[in-house]
């Protein structure tokens, strides 16, 4: 797994070829704003929206982009970026 640093990833926000995604609950972004442009996916969901052969699947993560998933306090982050990785999905940061 690769983890970046804060300033490693607002290096990457001008970057086309990556998608943030915001795993925080839709509490938190209303209560402290989101970064433009990110994809919010609440954890839960996570899977579904990877999984091509899902009803819920989201086109933007097959993609072919790098993902770099981010939450309030690295561990939503951490658990997401396992799975999404363990599914298939890559790079993912």
């Amino acid at each position: 797994m690769e983890v970046v640093s804060p300033e490693e990833a607002a290096g990457l926000l001008e970057d086309d070829g990556t998608i943030f995604v915001d795993l925080r609950d839709p509490r938190e972004v209303e209560r402290d704003g989101k970064i433009p442009g990110a994809k919010h996916v609440t954890r839960g969901m996570l899977e579904f929206w990877i999984d091509p052969e899902s009803p819920y699947h989201k086109p933007f993560f097959a993609s072919g982009k790098t993902f770099v998933f981010f939450c309030a306090g690295g561990w939503r982050s951490a658990l997401a970026t396992k799975t999404a990785q363990d599914m298939g999905l890559t790079p993912v940061k």
